[in-house]
């Protein structure tokens, strides 16, 4: 109970801390003139042009804070896994946050070009691989405990490991068109790892990895205080890629590598909305969707942004809770 205890303490404070900084942040954005540029596609949208992007600091910020002041105050300890998820999550912060910039800086949605997005997530990437296998306990194999099987693809690891950050960080940031839906969807996400954590006691710090993810929760409902629909600031790529980079992280040393396509079910819904719309056109010259991602094609079906986002919502919770099931209960 002890584990519980904290952990709802910690979302408590993350909550709080979150919820502060987005009052102070939010009229900071605007006074820069941080405004988001709008799809033009999806005329539903044309009213939130304008609105401060780069809000993802609302949550990574606190979240990093509330995470200094409970090591120091002895309520968390540090191990090389948590200094793992917190190197992951500042990095792809701060490339989301050059993409960012540079849009609002050329007024336009052009930021890095994927090559310099992919060579800083591969840099990222071989850091964190080099952490992972010479500083953690971390291994290279890949296992499916439902089936028994294992997999040692020894360096080729690495490229996993990159595959997987740079995949669900897309898959994140592709979701984020809607008012709350990535953010709500991330804190499920979270929710479900930091339980799986409890249960990983064979990795260094595994209840603190599981701290750290209600932390990261509770900044995420804060953050959602200012972005439920109608939202009042986007956590942009800033947000977006760093949740998606920390979430495959939790994945990775918690050895659920598997789980995160069931726990991050409608991301990956998402992607392959996009990736069938494309191949479909390409081959057969014939939209499969109304538009994609696939959350813009329930808009041209009429449904309202609320709606869309309840259900997306729903989605993710039933998966994880299947998810969850499997993780920690078989």
């Amino acid at each position: 109970m002890l584990v519980l205890t904290k952990s709802l303490f910690a979302l408590m404070i993350g909550f709080i801390i979150s919820t502060i900084f987005g009052v102070i942040l939010i009229p900071l954005l605007k006074k820069i003139k941080a405004g988001q540029r709008i799809n033009i596609y999806v005329d539903a949208h044309k009213s939130k042009a304008g609105t401060p992007t780069m809000g993802g600091f609302i949550f990574i910020i606190p979240c990093i804070i509330t995470v200094m002041l409970l090591l120091l105050t002895g309520k968390m300890e540090y191990s090389i896994n948590l200094f793992i998820i917190l190197f992951v999550m500042i990095s792809y912060a701060m490339i989301g946050f050059l993409d960012d910039y540079i849009s609002l800086k050329h007024h336009e949605n052009k930021g890095l070009t994927q090559f310099q997005k992919l060579f800083l997530q591969f840099i990222v990437a071989l850091v964190f691989y080099v952490l992972f296998r010479h500083f953690g306990d971390g291994d290279s194999v890949l296992r499916v405990t439902l089936f028994n099987l294992e997999w040692n693809l020894n360096w080729f690891y690495g490229v996993f490991i990159l595959f997987l950050l740079i995949g669900t960080s897309n898959a994140v940031n592709l979701t984020d068109g809607l008012d709350g839906l990535s953010g709500g969807l991330s804190a499920i996400a979270f929710l479900s790892y930091g339980l799986i954590s409890w249960g990983s006691k064979w990795i260094t710090g595994y209840q603190d990895i599981g701290i750290f993810c209600f932390i990261l929760v509770g900044c995420i409902m804060g953050f959602l205080v200012f972005n439920s629909h109608p939202a009042k600031v986007f956590m942009g790529d800033t947000g977006s890629l760093s949740l998606g980079a920390t979430l495959a992280t939790v994945a990775i040393l918690t050895s659920h590598e598997f789980s995160l396509a069931v726990i991050g079910g409608v991301f990956v819904i998402e992607t392959l909305s996009v990736i069938i719309q494309i191949f479909s056109v390409v081959v057969f010259k014939k939209r499969v969707f109304l538009m994609t991602p696939i959350h813009h094609h329930f808009e041209r079906l009429g449904w309202s942004e609320g709606d869309i986002v309840k259900m997306f919502w729903i989605v993710g919770f039933i998966l994880s809770l299947l998810a969850l099931i499997y993780g920690v209960w078989l």
